[in-house]
């Protein structure tokens, strides 16, 4: 049976609705979720048919190059400022969500940490998690 998730920003002008399970669930330590997040990484839920997404409300959008040089696609609150979701040029159609955007953040369950080359030793993360260098292949 397919759980649905649900959320949005901290204001509620953007919200989201996926009927479908994550393909993944990590928590990245890259320098770009690291300056985003304010903090030492970021923590995602990642689905993979953007058909299975519905999103209300008008999202801001900007363009960053990740470490492989593709273009994610960030989408935060233009009332709020809250990073809501983000997409992959190289990839249209997963969809990524920031896992404490959640109405209920208890459905994150992290599998793994990418980026781990980038972590940060102050920022401690469970260490029983598969850790990857880069994204995993």
């Amino acid at each position: 049976m397919t759980k649905s998730y649900a959320g949005g920003c901290a204001c509620g002008a953007v919200r989201y609705e996926i009927s479908a399970e994550p393909l993944a669930e990590n928590h990245c330590q890259c320098r770009d979720c690291q300056k985003r997040s304010g903090t030492g990484h970021g923590s995602y839920l990642t689905f993979p048919r953007r058909e299975d997404v519905t999103v209300t409300g008008g999202a801001k959008t900007w363009r960053v190059a990740g470490d492989s040089g593709a273009d994610k696609i960030h989408a935060f609150c233009p009332t709020c400022g809250t990073p809501v979701y983000l997409t992959f040029a190289a990839m249209p159609d997963l969809f990524t969500i920031h896992a404490a955007s959640l109405d209920d953040p208890g459905q994150f369950k992290p599998q793994m940490v990418t980026y781990g080359v980038r972590a940060l030793p102050w920022d401690t993360v469970d260490p029983e998690l598969r850790t990857f260098e880069r994204m995993p292949g």
